[in-house]
């Protein structure tokens, strides 16, 4: 079925009756062409590239628990290409681009709501790093805007700009950037995968990576095994722990990353706001409940879950910024589980087994890289050669020292 305004007319008609399922429950074939393993977001956009722009439709995804239950349904939705290093820029910019015209691409609401990013500075030195920064984004061909105190003011005036610690001096601003529904993006590129012939096989955990004379031949799973020329991995936190499967050892490591959401109230926040002194991130999502996130925990773990003085350190941010939200009642958190790379910046590569490709590391920007990740892993997976976006997300990198340090944070937690 295609979405539209006659579908929507007829079905509101005929109570619901005519809307079918998004993607069919797929059992496993004997084998594919190429396997995907992990149906989050970039498993399942790579799917769709891999049909849609490379014409390889013998495609399964498998996911272990059901589609979108890890990170893609647990991260505070923000969209962005405002990076500093040309290793990064030209990968998010893509990545941008694709989000703007992914509704018309899937058929489908993603929510895209390209409201802002306004990142706060609070000294002399943070304002010349974002004026680098801005610099570099307009070279490449990004829109970033510099702005002052009083512009910063008309654009966010519930902010606290007199805090004795933290006063707010101006702004970088990215008005493409902004947000999209995750749910709706994981649900619309499932749909439109299936629709091109995609096997989206759910409940359905890779147990082991089966090799023969040093190249990959499928995947065993809780469903037996599955045969396949190619296979890629895109299971975000767990990166490290499937690629064991094929004993591998990569450079990351991986924490649990919290987020928030409060009571609804009403239109309060109409761009996405980081808070420069600290760390943290706040936005108001359609239903009028504000999202917000922060620090890593500092420990590694597997848990969809945080602890209890991440949740005080982002209170706190918080209220330094924006005084007003301790008068809000916190309804619910949850945890991802971000696999962080030595530099803080992704992999996207073939790994040195034939066959088996890698895409991870994404650290914090695993969602808004959702796009172009897929279609860099799809690329890459379909010519056997890396995208010129993603040309340095190279895992050797690591060896050869030309690492992409967006930060100089790499993946130790208090430092981010």
């Amino acid at each position: 079925m295609t979405f539209s305004g006659f579908q929507l007319l007829k079905n509101a008609l005929n109570g619901g009756t005519g809307w079918t399922p998004h993607w069919r429950k797929a059992e496993p074939k004997a084998a594919y062409d190429v396997v995907i393993v992990g149906g989050g977001g970039h498993g399942l956009a790579t799917a769709h590239y891999l049909a849609k722009e490379f014409g390889i439709n013998n495609v399964a995804v498998i996911e272990k628990g059901w589609i979108g239950s890890g990170n893609a349904g647990r991260n505070t939705t923000i969209i962005r290409s405002n990076y500093l290093l040309p290793g990064n820029i030209p990968f998010y910019e893509l990545g941008m681009k694709l989000w703007e015209g992914l509704e018309q691409d899937l058929n489908y609401n993603a929510m895209v709501s390209q409201r802002g990013v306004l990142n706060l500075c609070h000294s002399d030195a943070q304002r010349d790093a974002f004026a680098r920064r801005g610099n570099a984004m307009r070279l490449h061909g990004v829109d970033a805007e510099l702005i002052d105190r009083e512009a910063v003011r008309g654009m966010a005036p519930y902010l606290d700009f007199d805090n004795a610690r933290f006063p707010i001096i101006g702004g970088l601003v990215q008005r493409r950037g902004g947000t999209a529904r995750h749910d709706a993006v994981v649900w619309g590129y499932a749909r439109a995968a299936d629709r091109r012939g995609v096997d989206i096989i759910e409940n359905c955990e890779a147990t082991g990576l089966r090799r023969e004379g040093g190249k990959i031949v499928g995947v065993e799973t809780t469903k037996g095994f599955i045969g396949a020329n190619r296979v890629g991995l895109s299971v975000a936190g767990n990166s490290s722990r499937v690629a064991a499967l094929a004993e591998m050892r990569l450079p990351i490591e991986s924490y649990a990353l919290q987020a928030f959401v409060t009571e609804s109230i009403k239109p309060l926040i109409d761009c996405v706001v980081t808070f420069g002194a600290g760390h943290f991130y706040i936005s108001q999502s359609d239903k009028g409940s504000l999202v917000f996130g922060g620090d890593l925990d500092p420990f590694p773990s597997y848990a969809q879950r945080g602890s209890l003085h991440v949740f005080s350190d982002v209170a706190e941010n918080a209220m330094a910024v924006m005084p007003m939200l301790g008068r809000l009642r916190i309804l619910r958190s949850w945890g991802g589980v971000m696999d962080m790379s030595m530099d803080g910046s992704p992999i996207i590569d073939a790994t040195p087994i034939e066959g088996l490709f890698f895409n991870g590391g994404w650290c914090y920007g695993g969602f808004k890289a959702t796009p172009a990740a897929g279609f860099c892993f799809a690329h890459l997976i379909a010519k056997g050669e890396p995208h010129h976006a993603a040309a340095a997300y190279r895992l050797d990198r690591f060896a050869t020292g030309r690492i992409i340090d967006e930060k100089g944070v790499g993946a130790t937690p208090n430092l981010h």
